[in-house]
């Protein structure tokens, strides 16, 4: 192996440790502090989400960013329609949750209630605590994410790319994230707020800034699959 080679090696290894330690680290966050991102470090975020993969590097995301009073009316706006508007989402919702995905999503939900002390058949708490999603969980800052309608799945698929960038990305600079379904189930109401065309589908939003660590909503991990559960190997 010559010298150059090796070096290569030795820089992709530690590049790929980097990565594996932002991928690792990540969570979805729960609890946030007031304290508002500076722009060039929202700017910087963005840039770096920007260069997600996209089918024929179509890019067919397009995102709405909150700061300040915009986020604090927007969220006064969503809570109140969570409670008063029926639910309705551009994308259509998964029909039903069978074996594994029922077990992985169950697992998820007892560990969340778990950490803030909430007995799974107290459903007055476990409502109060869902409605926590449309505060964006006293986020700072909200990116909704939206896609052109005819590019249908491949524009979804892309803005599922740009979303997973878009985390990573945060861990990276220290900011935390959460991506919510939540605020795409008030489709009719986020597009009406922040005027989105007819043509663009409300896909999710991601609610961020600097996470609250005294929050013990913020202490849950959720597990991930050994990868020979999802991964098939074909040699021959």
């Amino acid at each position: 192996m010559s010298a150059n080679v090796g070096s290569q090696l030795d820089e992709s290894s530690v590049q790929a440790d980097m990565l594996e330690r932002i991928l690792h680290d990540r969570y979805s966050c729960r609890a946030f502090l007031p304290d508002q991102l500076e722009p060039e470090t929202i700017r910087r975020l963005l840039t770096m989400a920007q260069r997600s993969a996209s089918w024929c590097n179509s890019q067919a995301w397009q995102v709405v960013v909150t700061s300040g009073d915009g986020t604090e009316r927007f969220r006064k706006a969503l809570y109140e329609a969570a409670q008063t508007r029926p639910m309705k989402s551009d994308v259509p919702e998964p029909s039903e949750y069978l074996g594994v995905y029922q077990e992985r999503r169950r697992a998820s939900g007892y560990a969340l209630y778990e950490s803030l002390g909430i007995d799974r058949g107290d459903r007055e708490r476990r409502a109060q605590q869902m409605l926590e999603n449309f505060r964006m969980f006293g986020a700072p800052h909200l990116a909704v994410i939206t896609s052109e309608k005819r590019l249908g799945p491949y524009g979804l698929v892309d803005c599922g790319a740009y979303v997973s960038t878009l985390l990573a990305a945060a861990q990276s600079l220290g900011i935390a994230t959460i991506a919510q379904a939540a605020i795409a189930m008030q489709s009719d109401l986020v597009r009406e707020y922040f005027s989105i065309p007819d043509d663009r589908d409300i896909v999710c939003g991601v609610s961020f800034g600097l996470p609250d660590h005294s929050h013990p909503v913020n202490s849950f991990r959720t597990e991930r699959a050994p990868i020979d559960d999802s991964v098939e190997w074909v040699s021959k």
